[in-house]
């Protein structure tokens, strides 16, 4: 009865989206991403889109991402939002940063996406634009990839800070105690690969389109980027997502070692009980900002 009950909601859900999916006016850039797509399929092959398409949307994405914060360090204006000011950005770290980005990225990262190819033909995963899904669809996957991930990432991650290991893997990624975007994939290979193995979950259980590897890594990046940003800005759009996690959750994380340890979103922190620290934190903040 339950589940009937379940199939009766979210197929009620999904016949509401799509009426107001048919309201709204036509998407004007439509037209020129569907000629963009076939293009791209009658002039490559399905291996070069899976690999190196796919190199191509995860360096671009992260590294234009990684933009607005590195400016941020130059905008006096910007200061007032870094969350841990009396630790500024320095340019050495982050060059330090990048070569171990570039190492992590073409010689871990790049031989895990030359298996897309593979991946996508043994579950007959279609790239023509015919059977592309509907954007909320799309979102709605990506969503559940999120939900995935950030269940690994929490007991894995949680796993990774244990006193015995602590010190051979993870510790790498907490070198720098006051994040910046850029470090969001700053790791020690094994971390890449033990951390990375909670995104390719979703992929594997839920992807039905070659789109939904590009559009599930943007999101990530972007979400993964910001929570390592080192600023919180109130406006964020990313900000208003029930139970994001942001940028002042895992900047915590970075400062104080202990709890905080989920990648997106707040509950299972709150349901274990390792924010209580930061909650801790977070009031002794707001009655500081109120006496000043």
């Amino acid at each position: 009865m339950a589940t009937n009950e379940s199939v009766s909601i979210f197929s009620s859900a999904s016949l509401a989206v799509e009426y107001v999916d048919s309201l709204l006016p036509e998407n004007p850039l439509q037209e020129p991403f569907k000629n963009a797509w076939n293009y791209m399929l009658n002039n490559y092959t399905k291996f070069q889109i899976a690999t190196w398409g796919s190199l191509i949307v995860h360096e671009a994405v992260y590294f234009l991402f990684c933009v607005p914060g590195f400016l941020f360090q130059f905008i006096p204006y910007m200061k007032k939002y870094k969350i841990q000011k009396d630790k500024p950005e320095t340019l050495e770290n982050q060059w330090k940063c990048f070569k171990v980005l570039l190492f992590n990225h073409f010689c871990i990262q790049l031989p895990l996406i030359c298996g897309t190819y593979y991946f996508t033909e043994y579950f007959s995963i279609p790239y023509d634009w015919e059977r592309m899904p509907r954007w909320y669809l799309l979102l709605a996957r990506c969503l559940g990839c999120a939900v995935i991930e950030d269940t690994w990432h929490y007991f894995l991650h949680r796993l990774l800070h244990h006193k015995r290991i602590y010190k051979y893997i993870h510790k790498v990624h907490h070198e720098f105690q006051a994040p910046f975007g850029m470090e969001a994939e700053y790791a020690h290979p094994l971390e890449t690969l033990i951390l990375g193995t909670g995104f390719f979950i979703g992929i594997v259980l839920l992807c039905d389109h070659v789109i939904l590897l590009w559009a599930w890594v943007t999101i990530r990046l972007l979400e993964t980027i910001d929570v390592h940003s080192g600023y919180y800005i109130p406006l964020n759009p990313l900000n208003f997502i029930p139970f994001y996690a942001g940028s002042r959750h895992h900047d915590f994380h970075h400062m104080n070692f202990i709890g905080n340890y989920a990648s997106t979103f707040t509950w299972w922190d709150r349901i274990f009980g390792t924010d209580s620290q930061y909650h801790a934190y977070n009031e002794k903040r707001k009655k500081l900002e109120k006496t000043e």
